[in-house]
């Protein structure tokens, strides 16, 4: 835990265990902190927010460059931490570090393009100045599946803009968040501005943010639930928030594009992180004139996938969270099968090789899945692949959008035409069109309906920190 630019000791506090989800092993022990701590936290960072929304936007861009740097040099033992607390193979917790430091570069250079405006009056006697300033202390909550990137996604923009923040990371990936904490210290972040404050009990640290009025902003990863609940309290207290939370992604076949194609991605996507992505493709919406194609290619896609720990060598399905998270799964499955699914491939708890030590669910592919299915209508969160057959472009676009859910969507298509139809007529804030990766640092992120509030990237991502202020002058 880091408060005002000191690591407090977990030998000499109250502490939590970290373990590892592929085998269950205790990793590390790490300070357990709650409603004394946020306290503490945030009366650091709000008296360190003078001094540091001061400082000119190079000066701040410097340090986040400097701190891009630090992570790309420390990417290898910053992903091995990551698989090791997390559990997403090391590819994937390399590819999730760079994406990481992507964020510190790219607000490093949009802290210099914060601009003002100067508006005309209608009165020739007077002059309007706009300003945009930091808003103050944020409050941050950042989730397990992407512990490095969703931190500095958040706190790469208010650096640059100029706010100081308190962060809760997920209590099952503390030791990420401490890291990446670590390289930012080093970069020069001074003392205060940035504070850690690590819990096993995210719920006395969320009503400080939203109770305590030094706090100006909330921003929040997480589910929909806990999001609402945040967004509720905020507006209580009229507090700015920005929610990036569930999604529940359709993934279109179109009756054009290659079914071969449109298998490969949807198999890298789907079971990318293990399915624990707020992207992640939920329905695959599959033409049933591309169906037996599609299917095949996909079920023997996935029969290739090997779990396991992800330092060992080809490992491409790694643990889920915890034991809850297994139960979802295994329940969505269970009712599929019961409401006439076929089960293609997987379906069951992974125990065999010593994988009974962790949470593992075997890659699973659905077919034949209706709307009357859990699976249908609620994420999933986990590798399972759920089929649905569609004959028209219209009804797919309806069931695509019958969800109260608006983050991403996918389209394959080789028409340019229907490639824009569907991309204007679907209700989510990301469409990827053959493209399985619609994210970088500079595009905008974020989703519709309840699947949260606000952007992360882009050059949206730095406005969600800063307050517009106008000058009326009469000269």
């Amino acid at each position: 835990m880091l408060i005002d630019g000191q690591w407090l000791d977990p030998n000499a506090n109250k502490n939590f265990t970290v373990t590892n989800p592929a085998n269950g092993d205790a990793i590390a022990e790490v300070v357990d902190g709650g409603r004394d701590e946020a306290l503490a936290a945030i009366e650091a960072a709000h008296a360190a927010f003078p001094m540091w929304a001061d400082k000119t936007a190079f000066e701040r861009a410097d340090i986040l460059r400097r701190a891009y740097s630090l992570m790309i040099e420390r990417k290898e033992d910053l992903a091995r931490t990551m698989t090791t607390e997390q559990g997403k193979p090391l590819k994937a917790a390399r590819n999730e570090c760079q994406y990481a430091a992507d964020f510190l570069l790219w607000f490093s250079e949009e802290a210099k393009r914060v601009y003002g405006d100067i508006l005309p009056s209608p009165r020739a006697d007077q002059r309007f100045m706009v300003l945009r300033q930091p808003i103050g202390v944020v409050g941050a909550i950042t989730p397990w599946n992407y512990p490095v990137s969703m931190l500095t996604r958040k706190l790469a923009p208010a650096l640059a803009a100029g706010c100081t923040m308190v962060l809760k990371p997920a209590e099952a990936t503390p030791l990420c968040a401490i890291e990446t904490f670590k390289i930012l210290q080093e970069a020069g972040v001074p003392d205060g501005v940035l504070n850690l404050v690590t819990a096993s009990d995210p719920e006395p640290i969320g009503n400080v943010f939203v109770s305590d009025p030094r706090v100006r902003k909330i921003t929040f990863t997480g589910s929909t639930v806990i999001g609402k609940r945040l967004a509720a309290g905020a507006g209580e207290y009229m507090k700015r928030i920005s929610l990036e939370l569930g999604g529940h992604a359709p993934f279109i076949v179109c009756e054009d594009a290659d079914p071969i194609h449109a298998a490969k991605g949807a198999a890298a996507v789907k079971f990318l992180n293990t399915g624990q992505a707020c992207i992640s493709p939920n329905r695959m919406f599959v033409h049933r004139r591309s169906l037996e194609p599609f299917t095949k290619e996909l079920v023997k896609r996935v029969g290739r996938l090997r779990a396991g720990n992800g330092l060992e060598e080809d490992i491409g399905i790694g643990p889920l969270v915890n034991e809850k998270a297994i139960s979802k799964v295994a329940r969505q499955v269970d009712d599929a099968m019961d409401n006439g699914a076929s089960l293609l491939a997987g379906g069951h708890r992974l125990v065999d090789d010593g994988l009974d030590k962790g949470t593992f669910f075997a890659p699973t592919v659905l077919s034949e899945v209706t709307e009357q299915m859990l699976i249908y209508r609620e994420e999933t969160f986990g590798p399972v692949a759920a089929i649905v057959p569609y004959d028209d472009d219209d009804d797919v676009v309806a069931m695509a959008n019958d969800t109260r859910y608006g983050l991403a969507a996918y389209v394959y298509t080789n028409q340019m035409s229907r490639a824009m139809r569907l991309f204007e007529s679907l209700n989510f804030g990301i469409v990827g069109i053959n493209d399985i990766n619609p994210t970088a640092a500079a595009a905008p992120f974020g989703g519709v309906k309840e699947s949260g509030l606000g952007r992360e990237g882009g050059r949206e991502g730095i406005e969600e920190y800063l307050d517009v202020k106008l000058g009326g002058f009469a000269i």
